[in-house]
């Protein structure tokens, strides 16, 4: 079968699990995401939740692109990696009051604000710090993104945004909070998203919101269309940089920029998911009655998507040219949803095997947790081994 090259000898030295970076993966998919941005009016901004490695954030830094961040320690953390301030969007359903402040204190790009309420709030902590808050209205557009149920944000049944019909009232409030100045709308439909049906109709749905606002004499400057683009788990080698020309031609050719506007993304797993790996040893080869199952020193403790998700990721044991033969691929966790994929077809499979399970560069390691009182994995890059 196909395998990544990786140090292998250098992996056999350092304690398992930990995730490893390729960090060349990394500047290709930043170069590709900047030609298929360049010549447009279109601002990209890496949305923080995916990954904070510092190192891995340094380089997206240098490649230009800005932030999206959903918490006040996201935001603080762009602000120390030396992301500008003005490139700096705060998204998120329940902004706490010291995360706004910060948000204010950093004189931030802009707030995607999902309600009345938050608004208002907004508009309260600016007043009091004698400053204004630009502010995009995050919009339900009710466009189905047909990804799994828990990371799809754009339908009305979600918890996030504003839902269409609330539109009106939300402009009827404006005139009255002075220091919010409203400076676009925002949209986020989903993740994972590999069909870009999805995305023309975003588009379509886009238009018919711009007309709601025109018919107000209001011209919205930024439009912000979040993120969402999906990769490709099942072959990572093939693919190692996400369809970013297919994606970005999509809003080319299904949305029409009016003079004076910024068209703003938000891409995560796509910027990040395809560098990253994490690296595990095979504990004990066990033989059940009618399966194999090849225990690993990585749980879900270190990486929660194909629990939390039913998530695939590709897994290639590094060590092994024998036959492939079929594994249950499982962790060390005391819970039955510790596995990391059933029927897998591994090269065959001994203790002391070094494990790569792929695409792991996005909600793999800032997902870690301590449970069962395990240690966090570490980090390491192509750069630093």
């Amino acid at each position: 079968m196909l395998k990544a090259q990786y140090p292998l000898e250098k992996f056999r030295n350092i304690p398992t699990p930990f995730y490893y970076y390729d960090l060349d993966v990394l500047r290709n998919t930043l170069k590709e995401i900047n030609e298929q941005t360049t010549g447009y009016n279109f601002e990209v901004h890496y949305a923080l939740k995916a990954n904070v490695n510092p190192e891995v954030l340094n380089i997206i830094r240098e490649a230009g692109l800005g932030a999206d961040c959903v918490s006040g320690g996201e935001v603080q953390a762009a602000v120390n990696a030396g992301i500008p301030s003005s490139k700096i969007v705060f998204a998120g359903v329940g902004k706490a009051d010291w995360e706004i402040n910060l948000a204010l204190e950093n004189d931030i790009f802009c707030f995607n604000a999902e309600s009345i309420p938050e608004l208002e709030v907004i508009n309260e902590l600016a007043t009091a710090k004698n400053k204004t808050a630009s502010v995009a209205l995050r919009i339900n557009p009710n466009v189905d993104a047909h990804t799994h149920n828990y990371i799809t944000t754009g339908l009305n049944e979600n918890k996030f945004g504003i839902n269409m019909e609330d539109i009106d009232k939300v402009i009827s409030v404006l005139p009255d909070l002075r220091n919010i100045r409203m400076i676009g709308i925002h949209f986020h439909i989903g993740s994972q998203i590999t069909d870009m049906t999805a995305y023309h109709n975003l588009c379509v749905r886009i238009s018919e919101i711009e007309d709601i606002f025109a018919s107000k004499n209001i011209f919205l400057q930024h439009i912000n269309v979040g993120g969402g683009l999906g990769i490709n788990y099942e072959h990572p080698n093939h693919f190692p940089v996400p369809e970013f020309e297919t994606y970005f031609r999509t809003f080319k050719e299904h949305f029409k920029l009016q003079p004076g506007q910024t068209l703003h993304f938000e891409l995560g797993r796509s910027v990040v998911a395809q560098c990253g790996s994490l690296i595990s040893k095979v504990l004990y080869v066990k033989e059940g009655s009618t399966k194999n199952f090849a225990i690993l020193d990585a749980g879900f403790t270190d990486l929660i998507r194909p629990a939390l998700y039913q998530a695939y990721h590709r897994i290639e044991n590094l060590s092994s040219d024998l036959p492939v033969e079929k594994y249950d691929v499982v962790g060390p966790i005391c819970e039955s949803s510790d596995v990391f994929d059933k029927d897998c077809y591994l090269n065959k499979t001994r203790r002391g095997d070094i494990i790569a399970i792929r695409s792991a560069g996005a909600y793999g390691e800032i997902m870690a947790s301590q449970y069962n009182l395990r240690a966090l994995p570490k980090a390491y890059t192509s750069d630093n081994i």
